[in-house]
């Protein structure tokens, strides 16, 4: 499949961050569509996939665009995980990040630039909270002791995530 425009952009950074484990070739990652502002990708056969994955980058014009940072939700059939999340940050913080949609803040475990949930649990409530926002903010402090935020737009993401669970059936 050619991927052009978001879909496009959106491949070619995964590519080079790696999506927080093995790079996948682009011939094993295949784009299952861009709904808004976010786009659902597959990795691996259509029979077997080992990750699919929604995932956005911040929004262009803000102040973490073009640092390689990017906020997605995924599953891994094999391994039984649903709907996990995982930020690679602008900037690697001096500490745990928060996550901010709406009224709700949740604390993300950090190391380096990479943030995740602090477990299954944590993944839900976020992922349940995410298709309800608009938008939504990772913060904290670099090591440095400078305060960042890297914003997202929600739009669309009840849409890729739904297309990425749907192309990554749990195995039995």
């Amino acid at each position: 499949m050619r991927q052009t425009g978001m879909a496009g952009r959106m491949a070619a950074g995964l590519a080079a961050a790696g999506l927080a484990g093995a790079p996948a070739t682009a011939a094993d990652r295949t784009a299952i569509g861009v709904f808004r502002d976010w786009g659902a990708f597959r990795e691996g056969p259509a029979d077997a996939p080992t990750r699919c994955f929604a995932i956005a980058e911040p929004p262009r014009g803000t102040a973490a665009s073009g640092r390689g940072a990017f906020a997605s939700i995924a599953s891994w059939p094999a391994k039984r995980i649903r709907a996990q999340i995982a930020i690679r940050l602008s900037h690697a913080p001096r500490g745990a990040v928060t996550l901010s949609i709406a009224n709700s803040a949740f604390v993300l475990l950090a190391r380096g630039q990479e943030a995740w949930a602090l477990d299954r649990r944590a993944d839900a409530r976020i992922v349940a909270t995410m298709r309800s926002g608009s938008s939504m903010s990772v913060s904290g402090v670099t090591v440095t002791g400078v305060p960042f935020a890297d914003a997202y737009r929600l739009r669309g993401v009840a849409s890729a995530i739904d297309a990425a669970s749907l192309a990554c059936p749990p195995r039995r």
